[in-house]
């Protein structure tokens, strides 16, 4: 399947607009606090996307705290591709995360983070509670609809047999929900899309752009409502 990245218009104003997300986050903050709490003992990590790290998702990771769970990020660095960390040492890092939700952890995925968040599902079903997904390009067509491939390219040179698009279209076994953004400036929204029929997977469509899908006010209202749902 061939897909186009985002137009030039759409990439070179992503970045200015994640500044207004962060913005309207600021005004939003105070109402987001109020939403439902942790009715039980949950656990969440979240991951970040291509090039970022856990400080970028410090102020989600702070307010899912707020709200009564026990998050963190995923205390790998720099996300840098698949051979910039070591998968037994994430695994290591979700044990506490697994331990105090009761033998469940959900993970919150940012872009490339959300395409790691749905393949530990895929594995390892039985102690992830649910994946949320944060305009992840798991989507057939995902390499050439990406501003970003050639760059991932360069950094991860070796091929990785599990990043095979057809694997990785098909939704985890586990409850799945995929926001989305159409004006996403990095990788085409409709490969952030799950299709299909499968009753365990949500789409939802927010405002704003790629970059600052974790600082998205409307992104921290559906994040609260999945988990406490």
């Amino acid at each position: 399947m061939s897909m186009k990245p985002p137009n030039l218009l759409l990439a070179l104003s992503d970045a200015p607009r994640a500044l207004t997300d962060v913005a309207f986050l600021t005004m939003a903050a105070p109402l987001l606090r109020k939403l439902p709490s942790a009715r039980r003992p949950q656990s969440v990590m979240v991951i970040p996307g291509f090039l970022g790290d856990d400080k970028g998702n410090g102020p989600l990771i702070r307010f899912l705290r707020h709200l009564g769970y026990t998050a963190t990020g995923w205390g790998q660095g720099r996300n840098l591709g698949t051979q910039s960390f070591s998968e037994d040492s994430l695994r290591a890092a979700m044990e506490p995360l697994i331990s105090a939700g009761n033998g469940k952890v959900s993970l919150i995925g940012h872009s490339l983070g959300g395409i790691y968040a749905r393949e530990i599902a895929r594995a390892d079903p039985e102690r992830i509670a649910q994946v949320i997904t944060l305009g992840s390009p798991f989507g057939k067509g995902r390499h050439n609809a990406s501003h970003a491939n050639r760059l991932y390219q360069r950094l991860n040179p070796r091929p990785d047999g599990r990043d095979s698009e057809d694997t990785l279209a098909i939704p985890p076994p586990v409850p799945t929900t995929a926001i989305y953004t159409k004006a996403d400036g990095v990788v085409n929204w409709r490969t952030s899309l799950q299709t299909g029929g499968n009753h365990n997977v949500h789409n939802i469509e927010v405002p704003g752009s790629h970059i600052g899908l974790n600082l998205n006010a409307a992104v921290w209202y559906w994040v609260a409502k999945k988990l406490a749902a």
